[in-house]
């Protein structure tokens, strides 16, 4: 870590990557909306830091969606009912957290008809901020229009996809913006720097070049909170799961005297090591019964996931190894990295303990959290089976009921 704190820019395109895995088969939806909405300010004259603040706010427009059933409807439906669900749920995670506090508004109305939003200036937004989230809602339209074309045939959808639009300039989408969308769409390069390849190239370049704020490890925490709730809320049987799992993780690694700057980071991982779950599907992550053969090879996906976003972000190089391990087993037979008994780090190993005590002294909607006696015995018969580390058992079962409430308090 820089000795000046983390940088934000990077921490937040790193974490888009989890909001983007939710699309499944297509992990680019936040990115493409990110450059076209930067694109169409250029075309209007806006300047630098206000296109930099639009594409932030393109990558991170649907940081209210968890569910993958949620954004089937938001990519195959224009005007879904129930699309301003998300975007609430995005400014209520937002707007506490003053360094991306000016993303809020405009994301809690970036599924609002121009004829709409534009009433509610000044009374609850300012012009500037009606027309980002309009830009954004353009934008995003666009990429569901375009989505299907992607890798195929795009060029011959482009006339198509500007009439589109045009059909509802003044309605949906306010007049100027759609003359800016019109004039930068013009352009090959506008549709060809939607390609992966161009993409990677445009995001590096953003940091390369944009703003680069830093924060320190308490904003830090504020940022794996909010992505915590996120994957938390995506299937009702893992509700608050990633919040008990940090905060039981911490109180184990200050139990066995583990360096204060590292217990903040341990907390960090345990908010954030189940990232890679939003790109599992609903069905899978929702179903009580058993996994089939295919669902297992989906669910142990989730956390090299994780690791593929959290490792993106300096200062993170051991928040993302303790996070991709949880599932590894000191008998090696753990998933996904299959990590030898002597390459596990303490921290690795408490996170797993807690993890699997967490999600047995939950609350389920098919049963109730195990007592703390079940729990005794679950957590020592894994142990007897090489699953878990017998010394962080060992300390979790003499400060059991501590452990509890730990894992279990609401958020």
């Amino acid at each position: 870590m820089n000795t000046d704190g983390f940088d934000l820019r990077q921490a937040v395109f790193a974490l888009s990557d989890a909001l983007d895995l939710v699309g499944v088969d297509d992990v680019a939806h936040g990115k493409r909306v990110g450059i076209m909405a930067m694109f169409c300010a250029h075309a209007l004259g806006w300047s630098d830091a206000e296109q930099s603040l639009i594409f932030d706010m393109g990558l991170l427009h649907d940081i209210g969606v968890s569910s993958t059933q949620t954004h089937q409807h938001l990519l195959l439906e224009f005007d879904w009912p129930q699309s301003q669900a998300h975007a609430e749920l995005g400014f209520d995670l937002l707007k506490g957290f003053s360094p991306l506090a000016s993303l809020a508004m405009p994301i809690r109305y970036h599924h609002t008809r121009w004829d709409v939003v534009r009433t509610k200036v000044p009374s609850e937004l300012t012009m500037a901020q009606a027309l980002q989230a309009n830009l954004i809602f353009l934008a995003d339209r666009v990429d569901t229009f375009a989505a299907p074309h992607y890798g195929k045939h795009l060029f011959d959808e482009v006339g198509h996809i500007r009439e589109r639009v045009r059909s509802v300039q003044g309605t949906y989408f306010a007049p100027e913006l759609v003359q800016a969308f019109d004039k930068a769409a013009q352009s090959e390069a506008f549709w060809l720097s939607l390609e992966p390849r161009a993409i990677a190239s445009l995001l590096q370049e953003q940091l390369d070049h944009g703003p680069r704020p830093r924060i320190g490890m308490p904003s830090v925490h504020a940022l794996a909170t909010i992505f915590a709730r996120i994957v938390d809320a995506k299937s009702e049987f893992t509700a608050v799961h990633s919040l008990g799992v940090s905060r039981l993780a911490r109180l184990l690694a200050e139990k066995m005297a583990i360096d204060p700057e590292r217990c903040d980071k341990l907390e960090v991982a345990g908010l954030l090591h189940d990232l890679g779950k939003l790109r599992v599907p609903d069905e899978v992550l929702n179903k009580a019964g058993k996994l089939d053969v295919h669902e297992r090879q989906i669910m142990n996906t989730h956390s090299f996931e994780t690791y593929q976003i959290l490792r993106k972000i300096d200062g993170f190089e051991e928040i993302a190894l303790w996070a991709a391990y949880h599932h590894e087993e000191p008998d090696g037979l753990g998933y996904p990295f299959h990590v030898p008994e002597a390459n596990l780090s303490l921290e690795a190993r408490i996170l797993r303990v807690a993890d699997i005590f967490q999600a047995m002294a939950q609350n389920r909607p098919y049963r109730a959290g195990l007592s703390a006696e079940q729990i005794r015995d679950f957590m020592q018969d894994l142990v007897n089976k090489g699953k878990l580390d017998s010394q962080v058992v060992q300390v979790a079962l003499a400060h059991l009921p501590e452990a509890m409430r730990a894992a279990t308090a609401p958020a």
